[in-house]
């Protein structure tokens, strides 16, 4: 029996999990391993922060699909690595063992803590949920406070512009007699960088509209946010501990910031039995730390793991160099950014809904537990 462990709840295992539920693989024993049963779909992070979607609508049950596919989900995180020895050590000290290992566990953020107010970092997404909830019932608790209200992003990239309008308008919406302020600080020189020059204008009008003071090329992003109720953290995307720290990783091959290092399988540059997808792995040429990446190398892993259990044939996965991008601005509108080309409004806002339940359509199970598509 050979054994396949899955640690990460990330987009592409949801689609490696999906496969093995259509056409399972004899003699394969699978483990999914992650912190949570629910893992959401980036994508809608912001619907929900908004108040748009509720937290159940926009996640994929990994334990409902891992039973489906015929796997165990176990509850916990990956701690340490022993990839000489074929072992991965959990938080808790469970060790487990196996022939083959797939990494899609996402990335994280070190932020500071506040000199004054509350801090949400926006990653790992499953940390989120629980502050967020919890400040949200203190809003709810003090709705006869009429005092004015400051939430400041750090991060002038997508999830910094979004969770920033996304969080405004549901404070608001909970609490119309207040004032709340909104800032966004960035230490880049342009906001929402690398998209479609239209798509940056199109943002920058939406942060006026939600009355947002913006701050560019602000190096003491710490200090900025200094005197804000809350603070939105939203900067670059970082390797777990475990990744960064040489004694924990063992001989995995990583990069200068911990990310795993793979070669165009997705198969680890240092162990051929290991592989890696998503935002903890590190490309030959350097990719954003965007979840459509990781939707596009599901597939690829799909068909790599498969192979290296004796099911078929590897393929690579070739990076798309354009990709539709989607920014909800938490007023109903979204905006669309692709190449050059840009778009903004009501109906962007129900084109990228429809998008984003269809993905989450495809995992959905029926009442035997099986694929509905």
């Amino acid at each position: 029996m050979k054994r396949l462990l899955l640690v990460g709840a990330g987009h592409a295992h949801a689609q490696v999990l999906l496969s093995l539920a259509r056409r399972p693989l004899p003699g394969v024993d699978v483990t999914v391993v992650s912190p949570h049963a629910l893992a959401p779909y980036s994508g809608m992070v912001p619907g929900w922060l908004s108040g748009h979607y509720r937290f159940e609508e926009i996640g994929i049950d990994f334990a409902l699909l891992a039973a489906a596919a015929g796997a165990r989900w176990l509850e916990g995180e990956l701690a340490a690595l022993d990839p000489d020895r074929y072992q991965a050590t959990l938080a808790d000290g469970r060790t487990l063992g196996y022939e083959c290992l797939s990494l899609n566990n996402g990335s994280t953020l070190t932020a500071p803590v506040p000199a004054t107010g509350e801090l949400l970092s926006m990653r790992p997404l499953s940390a989120l949920r629980l502050r967020w909830e919890a400040l949200l019932q203190r809003w709810q608790a003090a709705s006869d406070d009429r005092s004015a209200f400051t939430v400041t992003a750090v991060g002038g990239g997508a999830a910094g512009f979004e969770s920033l309008l996304a969080v405004l308008a549901r404070l608001r919406a909970g609490a119309p007699q207040r004032a709340v302020h909104g800032r966004l600080v960035t230490r880049g020189a342009a906001l929402l960088p690398g998209l479609a020059p239209a798509a940056v204008r199109a943002g920058e009008r939406a942060l006026a509209r939600a009355g947002v003071t913006l701050a560019l090329n602000s190096e003491g992003s710490e200090a900025a946010a200094a005197g804000s109720d809350l603070v939105l953290w939203a900067t670059g995307a970082e390797a777990h501990a475990w990744q960064r720290d040489a004694a924990r990783r063992g001989t995995l091959a990583v990069g200068g910031g911990g990310f795993v290092r793979v070669d165009a399988r997705l198969r680890s540059l240092s162990h051929a039995n290991i592989f890696a997808a998503g935002d903890c792995a590190e490309w030959a040429e350097p990719l954003p730390k965007a979840g459509v990446y990781a939707v596009r190398m599901g597939p690829v892993l799909t068909r790599n793991l498969r192979a290296l259990l004796g099911d078929g044939s590897a393929v690579s996965y070739v990076p798309q160099r354009r990709f539709l991008a989607l920014l909800a601005t938490g007023d109903g509108r979204a905006i669309a950014s692709r190449g050059g080309l840009a778009a903004e409004g009501r109906w962007v806002w129900r084109w990228k809904d429809h998008i984003d339940r269809g993905f989450l359509r495809r995992f959905a199970l029926d009442g035997q537990g099986l694929p509905l598509q």
